[in-house]
């Protein structure tokens, strides 16, 4: 593979626009971009009880399914450490919630010369506040 490897991962449970703007800029820093998901066991860790709302798998096959993401590996830990590790991408990308400093993984991407981008959310989207509003929680609306 000529170019640049990115990655980015997250629990991508219901797949909306601001996941697919941070997809979409991962890849044009790269010349692959790589998807960590968190599996199950990670999310209802991460999330409670009552996440995820679709299995890894099919999580899985829907963020696969989008041509700007070459490949998608699921990760049972509560961080993609380990996986960045193994990897050893040359870009790691993540939404703006994160701040460049707390992005797991970053320290080794730029110990190797490598890059870290946080991407802007896009307003108006978050998974926890789809969900919520389908629960009839309208407070929801606001976000």
């Amino acid at each position: 593979m000529q170019g640049p490897v990115v990655f980015t991962n997250g629990v991508f449970d219901l797949l909306h626009p601001g996941h697919v703007d941070v997809l979409r800029v991962a890849r044009c820093h790269g010349a692959a971009l790589i998807v960590g998901l968190n599996g199950d066991a990670s999310v209802r860790r991460l999330k409670g009880p009552e996440r995820p709302v679709r299995a890894e798998q099919d999580r899985a096959f829907m963020v696969a399914a989008l041509e700007m993401v070459d490949a998608v590996t699921i990760f049972d830990e509560d961080t993609p450490l380990e996986l960045v590790r193994l990897l050893q991408p040359d870009v790691i990308v993540k939404g703006g919630d994160y701040a460049p400093d707390d992005i797991v993984g970053a320290p080794e991407v730029r110990e190797r010369g490598g890059r870290v981008i946080v991407v802007p959310l896009t307003a108006g989207h978050s998974t926890t506040s789809t969900i919520e509003r389908l629960r009839g929680d309208r407070s929801a609306d606001a976000r």
